[in-house]
């Protein structure tokens, strides 16, 4: 089998067991938050710690896997998946909610690593074929739609004590992780491009153009907005009396919003353009804040939080897709550790705004507050994105 394709697969396999830890814990993580802490507003608190493990690791990740390479760097963040698992299923056995919060960061560290694979899979593929290898690795979470909910709600009550044995899926999903990942065989760092390419230019130049500008604003409305919704919505389902089983329905069907597109999502980039997708995407989840405002019932909640997962997929592939014009190989590390930095700073001040924000002022304000982000998301998306005369891309590398 041709490496590349290899590779993508790998990445694409390793996209679907992260992505079941992932949904797992957005399935009963502000439940078990709820059950544990003191006071009520803080439910919240461990979803959010794990958003905030992530902002503050996405630049140590990026640059580790510069020095040691993709492949062990992979490994670390599937093995702090594993051990973050284990502490949060002794915190949950024992009623420790800082504790809990605590395994939240370490897991946040995990993803970190895991959200690298986007970018492992367009260096891996040719020019022509990267927004489809990104779509497609992140394709790979729809196994966790379908797989995460079920396993929550199968190991939901296994125990005498709540929401246990949900948490004692993470450490195996983490080690099958690492397992997949040690057959992954990337290509040497394009960093070392910088011998024929000349020296990198500095972070805030590369920041400043106004492609740059467009791709990250996508990722940031994108991802923060998704956070506010899905982190604040099983509270939500639970204050209007839904059933655990409704709650992992809508999170289910969520989950395969974002991931399902990934079939498709990088044709239409190939197709109509970046920025396109990238409105389009917004045009989604504004309808889904609407059908979340119309009504509380799983109906609604079912109909806003799949349309807020397909969304996010345009948002998040365009933008990703249009970040790699951006910089040459040799400033690739640097300039995808201050993206994913962006993207999940803003996601740690959404997902803990959420529960602040419906605890105290309620549902609806959640979803001005997600309508106001995208706004600013679709006026960055008007700026006129254009490349640098000079070969900047990804492409350059080829």
């Amino acid at each position: 089998m041709n490496f590349r394709l290899r590779n993508v697969l790998l990445l694409t396999l390793t996209q679907a067991t992260s992505s079941t830890s992932l949904t797992l814990i957005a399935t009963v993580g502000s439940l078990a938050g709820y059950a544990l802490a003191t006071d009520k507003a803080l439910a919240t608190l461990p979803s959010t710690m794990a958003v905030i493990g992530t902002a503050l690791s996405t630049i140590p990740a990026s640059l580790l896997m510069k020095r040691v390479g993709r492949r062990v760097g992979f490994v670390v963040g599937a093995l702090c998946a594993t051990v973050g698992g284990l502490i949060s299923a002794v915190a949950v056995a024992r009623g420790y909610f800082l504790l809990l919060t605590a395994a939240a960061l370490l897991l946040g560290v995990s993803v970190a690593f895991a959200q690298q694979y986007r970018f492992a899979a367009a260096e891996t593929s040719r020019s022509e074929f990267r927004s489809r290898a990104i779509a497609f690795v992140l394709a790979g979470g729809l196994a966790a739609a379908f797989v995460g909910p079920m396993l929550a709600r199968g190991t939901v009550q296994l125990f005498d004590t709540t929401y246990l044995g949900a948490y004692l899926c993470v450490p195996f999903l983490g080690l099958l992780t690492a397992a997949l990942l040690v057959g992954l065989r990337m290509p040497p760092p394009a960093e070392k491009a910088v011998l024929i390419d000349g020296p990198a230019r500095p972070i805030t130049e590369i920041m400043r153009q106004p492609i740059f500008i467009v791709a990250v604003l996508a990722q940031m409305m994108g991802q923060g907005v998704m956070n506010l919704l899905m982190t604040g919505t099983p509270l939500a389902m639970m204050a209007h009396h839904h059933t655990f089983a409704d709650t992992a329905f809508v999170i289910q069907w969520h989950v395969v919003g974002m991931f399902l597109p990934g079939f498709f999502t990088g044709t239409l980039v190939q197709r109509w353009g970046e920025r396109t997708v990238i409105v389009l995407g917004i045009v989604l989840n504004l309808l889904a804040v609407v059908a979340a405002a119309l009504d509380v019932g799983v109906h609604n909640f079912f109909l806003a939080m799949t349309l807020n997962g397909i969304g996010w997929n345009f948002m998040f592939v365009a933008g990703s897709t249009l970040v790699t014009k951006a910089y040459a190989p040799a400033e690739r590390s640097r300039t995808q550790a201050a993206n994913d930095f962006l993207v999940f700073g803003t996601a740690a001040l959404t997902s803990l705004s959420s529960g602040q924000l419906l605890h105290h002022r309620g549902w609806q304000v959640v979803l001005v507050t997600a309508a106001v982000m995208l706004l600013l998301a679709l006026a960055g998306a008007l700026l006129r994105a254009s490349r640098a005369a000079s070969p900047t891309g990804l492409a350059a590398a080829d």
